[in-house]
C-alpha cells in the first residue's frame, strides 16, 4: 500500500510549525507499515490534485496573499474543487483553511474570491484571535477532544452544508461567537488549529488518515499504534486547558 501527500504552497504557507503535520502523517503511514509519497507543490507549478490521496495546506499571513490569489485564479482553485468533490482527504490550516472557502472580506471591505471549494467564508479583521484552544470534534470527526493554539485575524462562518470540525471548550474557533471551530465536507478538514495541529492530537491524525485510507483501499483500517509520548502531551495541554 502506498500514500501519496501533496503539501500545497510550502513555499510561502510554512509558519507555525505546521511542517510537523506533514511529519506526523507520514511518520503514522510509516510506523504502520504504509509506503508513502510527499511532494511539495510551490506556487505556480502544475500537478493533478486529484492524483493524491492527502492534501495538506498550512499557515501563512494574515492577509491574502497576490501570488496564492493568482494561482487561484490561473487554475488552481478548479483542481481543488475537483479534489475535494471527489473526496481526496484534505487537510487545511489558518490561511490554508481560508483559502479554501468561498471569498474574503478585506478590513477595508474589498472582497477577494478563493478557491470556492467549501461553502463558507471569511471576515479578515484588525484585531487577533490568539491563544489556546480547546475543542471537541462531532461525531463524524471521531468525537476526540483536541487541543491546539490559535492566531488568526479572520473570522470564517460555515453555510449551508458544512458542519464543523468541532465545538469549542475553550478559546475562539472559528469566529469568537458561534461556538464552532473548523470545517468538515466530505473528507475536507479545516482548522485554525496551530501547534502543529496533528502531534499532539493523534486520535485525529488517525482519523483524517483513515479517510484516506479507506478511499484508496476500502475496507482498509489502520492499526493500533503506541501513542504514550503523543497522549502525555495531549494529556499535559488538555489539563491546563480544562483548569
Amino acid at each position: 500500500m502506498e500514500i501519496k501527500i501533496c503539501q500545497l504552497y510550502p513555499d510561502v504557507l510554512n509558519l507555525y510549525g505546521d511542517q510537523g503535520n506533514i511529519i506526523c502523517l507520514r511518520r503514522r503511514l510509516q510506523w504502520r507499515g504504509i509506503e508513502v509519497q510527499t511532494i511539495g507543490l510551490p506556487v505556480g507549478e502544475a500537478a493533478d490534485l486529484c492524483d493524491f490521496d492527502i492534501i495538506f495546506i498550512g499557515g501563512g499571513m494574515s492577509t491574502p496573499q497576490q501570488p496564492l490569489i493568482n494561482d487561484l485564479y490561473n487554475g488552481r482553485a478548479a483542481q481543488l474543487v475537483a479534489a475535494v468533490d471527489s473526496g481526496v482527504t484534505v487537510l487545511a490550516v489558518c490561511e490554508g483553511y481560508e483559502l479554501m472557502g468561498k471569498y474574503c472580506i478585506t478590513p477595508e471591505g474589498d472582497r477577494v474570491d478563493c478557491a470556492g471549494a467549501v461553502n463558507f467564508y471569511t471576515r479578515l479583521g484588525h484585531e487577533r484571535l490568539t491563544g489556546d484552544c480547546l475543542f471537541e470534534c462531532g461525531e463524524d470527526s471521531g468525537g476526540s477532544r483536541v487541543v491546539s493554539f490559535e492566531n488568526h485575524s479572520g473570522r470564517i462562518y460555515l453555510g449551508e452544508g458544512v458542519s464543523p470540525l468541532g465545538r469549542v471548550i475553550k478559546g475562539y474557533g472559528n469566529n469568537g461567537e458561534d461556538g464552532t471551530e473548523g470545517a468538515r465536507y466530505k473528507n475536507f478538514f479545516g482548522s485554525y488549529g496551530h501547534g502543529p495541529l496533528l502531534p499532539k492530537n493523534p486520535a485525529l491524525a488517525d482519523f483524517i488518515l483513515q479517510t484516506a485510507l479507506e478511499r484508496k483501499y476500502p475496507g482498509c483500517a489502520l492499526g493500533p499504534l503506541d501513542d504514550t509520548l503523543e497522549n502525555n502531551a495531549h494529556n499535559f495541554m488538555l489539563s491546563r486547558l480544562e483548569k
